[in-house]
């Protein structure tokens, strides 16, 4: 019979302690900083976002349904509630059970909105700057991923999403088009965090967050 390898999620919200990794307090201060600043200036973009799901609702009624939801994923090793705009149907959202990424492929469960608007730009993800507020996540590191997809991952021996922080964007968000695996760049990421100073790791963090945004301004999120 097989080992099988014990996997400890907390729970809780997420966030690393200072002393975990080095520079991970300068990293925390960008995080702080930059996202409070990013609250405030994409204020008129959050606004844009939601009335055009609220438009849409008015207009579609297969579309309606709540406008903010919930998702756990794991940060860090521990539980947290992930903030997104909703982009699909509301009967496929309770299909998908916390975890709608594999519904998003399919037009036909998104909302008008989610398929014109949010997904795009990925407008839809705005929400989660209040995640990296409050210290449930970083700006920059791993995608945040749900737990049992962790739970494999740590199975195979790669552990890293128990060790750091998920991240609003990342490497392997911003690789659109790159010949590599999201994980190859998960880990090299992973790398610079463990072994470089809190300035190199902010140097690295803004450079990741400057790709993100032309990604957002060129439109080049999801296309339908």
């Amino acid at each position: 019979m097989p080992h099988e390898t014990q996997v400890e999620i907390r729970r809780g919200r997420g966030g690393v302690s200072p002393m975990e990794i080095p520079g991970a307090r300068a990293k925390r201060v960008l995080d702080v900083a930059l996202s409070g600043a990013l609250l405030v200036a994409l204020a008129p973009v959050y606004a844009v976002g939601i009335a055009a799901v609220g438009l849409d609702m008015l207009r579609c009624p297969r579309d309606r349904g709540r406008l903010l939801y919930r998702e756990t994923r794991v940060s860090a090793g521990r539980t947290f509630q992930l903030l997104k705009l909703r982009t699909l149907r509301e009967d496929v959202l309770l299909r998908a059970a916390g975890h709608v990424r594999p519904f998003e492929a399919d037009v036909d469960n998104l909302t008008w909105a989610g398929r014109r608007v949010l997904k795009p730009m990925y407008l839809d993800e705005l929400p989660q700057l209040v995640n990296v507020m409050r210290g449930d996540m970083s700006l920059v590191g791993p995608r945040p991923w749900p737990e049992e997809l962790v739970r494999r991952q740590v199975e195979r021996g790669v552990d890293y999403r128990l060790r750091v922080p998920a991240g609003w964007t990342g490497p392997a968000q911003v690789a659109k088009g790159r010949d590599v695996r999201y994980e190859e760049l998960d880990l090299e990421y992973v790398e610079t965090l463990e072994s470089c100073t809190g300035w190199q790791i902010v140097r690295r963090d803004l450079g990741i967050l400057r790709q993100t945004a032309t990604t957002m301004l060129h439109g080049e999120g999801l296309a339908y």
